[in-house]
């Protein structure tokens, strides 16, 4: 009985400790905020993939891959510039420009009638939210210094983006069955209105101040600590597979469902559901594990469930008709690892910088994983268009093994956060006050290693 009943007992003991976050107000009212825009963000994807359908037919999968490609640019090059003023502008007024921002342009989009209207729009849109996604997930450190909440906040942050995916298309497809498609922009902008209230309601410290002082050099920052942390070069390895994988469901889906399938939008609606069943799973598991488990098991362990995910994919493009329950597997699978790879980033991104370099780190990995995204996403609509889905989704597979073996290859084994190193004696004196001088000029220490102003790059030396 007690073995039978473990799992849950544990899923129950995590669910309380979770709940327990919520007694921070701060903390409650940015989740709700970020659940409630995410759900709005959810009937759009679902929408937008329905325009695109609407507008193109059998070719809506190179319109959405094209519109999603828009989306990524804008994404990494938006990113970085948003990360260089973070610290000069309020976080919370910034928040709330953005959220109305989003509102207005999703308001848009249901009066459009040229495909060209759709790409200008998403330009704005997805400007707006690279620059509100990374300062959101920035101010999580600050509210929530303590390791053991802030694991728990970003397990319950994977666990909202996982009930999006998991119930914004549910009901998505109880409001298809009553509306037209073009009504679901409607429940996004009512959503980034609400998120808005929430945020001003919210007390949001202000971002520590950059010490370094050119716009070039603060919008480069994130990018070269990512170049010159092991780790982090590894979770570029781990993005590169999650887009690989995942670009399957966000590109191939509608026209997969609609067009090999011969099933109805709703069901469309139903196999993106079916991807968030596995990530719910472990969202609400992960914290216990990560007390335990270094996160580059984690993610490793994620990012061999998301390579098992595309290889069942493949042989169902090669059977007439396609499998309904076959593709349910699939998807539930794809959500699983991406759950396992995507919940642990925050945790490594928080080791690996000092605190005036968040939000330059943050807006850094919110750019570079959407540029592998940007990669994967013009091959899973173009290709699949012109090749069929047999052959694109072996190239995505394809791609999703170096992925894996870049992050294998990147990130070492034996991951120590203190590591001893010397400096030349330059730099700040307050820096080396328990250094010992081992040479003329020359000073070594131990001490929790980052890339900052001290050290530019990484020890050659570890012991």
């Amino acid at each position: 009985m007690c073995t039978y009943h473990g799992g849950t007992v544990v899923v129950a003991q995590e669910f309380r400790v979770a709940l327990s976050l919520f007694r921070h107000r701060d903390y409650r009212h940015l989740f709700t905020a970020q659940l409630v825009a995410l759900f709005g963000t959810g009937l759009t994807t679902v929408a937008l993939g329905l325009l695109a359908y609407d507008f193109a037919g059998a070719g809506a999968g190179a319109v959405l891959g094209t519109a999603l490609a828009i989306k990524m640019v804008t994404y990494v090059t938006v990113a970085p510039l948003a990360g260089a003023y973070a610290d000069r502008v309020p976080r919370r007024v910034m928040l709330v420009c953005l959220d109305l921002v989003r509102a207005l342009v999703v308001l848009a989009l249901p009066f459009v009638d040229r495909i060209w209207q759709v790409y200008a729009l998403i330009v704005v849109l997805q400007s707006a939210s690279a620059a509100f996604t990374p300062t959101f997930q920035a101010v999580l450190p600050d509210i929530l210094p303590g390791e053991r909440d802030y694991t728990r906040a970003l397990s319950a942050s994977q666990l909202a983006s996982t009930m999006e995916s998991l119930l914004s298309p549910v009901l998505a497809a109880a409001a298809l069955s009553v509306v037209s498609f073009h009504w679901l922009f409607t429940g996004t902008s009512a959503g980034f209105l609400v998120s808005a209230v929430l945020v001003v309601t919210t007390r949001i410290p202000d971002a520590v101040r950059s010490h370094r002082g050119g716009a070039w050099d603060r919008t480069l920052a994130g990018a070269r600590i990512y170049a010159a942390t092991p780790r982090l070069r590894g979770v570029m390895g781990f993005n590169l597979v999650v887009a690989a994988v995942g670009s399957v469901v966000m590109v191939n889906t509608v026209n997969y469902v609609r067009d090999e399938l011969g099933r109805g939008q709703a069901d469309v609606a139903v196999l993106l559901a079916a991807n968030g069943v596995g990530t719910v799973l472990v969202a609400l598991l992960l914290p216990r594990v990560l007390d335990r488990v270094r996160e580059r098991t984690v993610m490793l362990a994620g990012a061999a469930v998301l390579l098992a995910g595309i290889a069942g994919a493949i042989p169902l493009s090669m059977v007439a008709g396609g499998s309904w329950f076959a593709a349910l597997a699939v998807w539930v699978t794809v959500g699983l690892g991406t759950g396992l790879v995507l919940t642990p980033v925050g945790r490594v991104l928080r080791r690996s910088s000092t605190a005036a370099d968040r939000p330059a780190v943050f807006a850094a990995q919110f750019s570079l994983s959407h540029a592998c995204w940007l990669v994967a996403y013009p091959i899973a609509g173009w290709l699949a268009t012109e090749a069929g889905f047999g052959v694109t989704w072996i190239v995505l597979a394809g791609l999703g093994v170096v992925g894996a073996v870049v992050a294998i290859r990147a990130w070492p084994r034996c991951d120590r956060d203190v590591l001893e190193h010397v400096h030349d004696g330059t730099g700040d004196p307050g820096h080396l006050a328990d250094a010992t001088e081992i040479a003329a000029g020359v000073w070594q220490h131990r001490h929790e290693y980052v890339i900052d102003r001290e050290h530019d790059r990484w020890p050659a030396l570890v012991r």
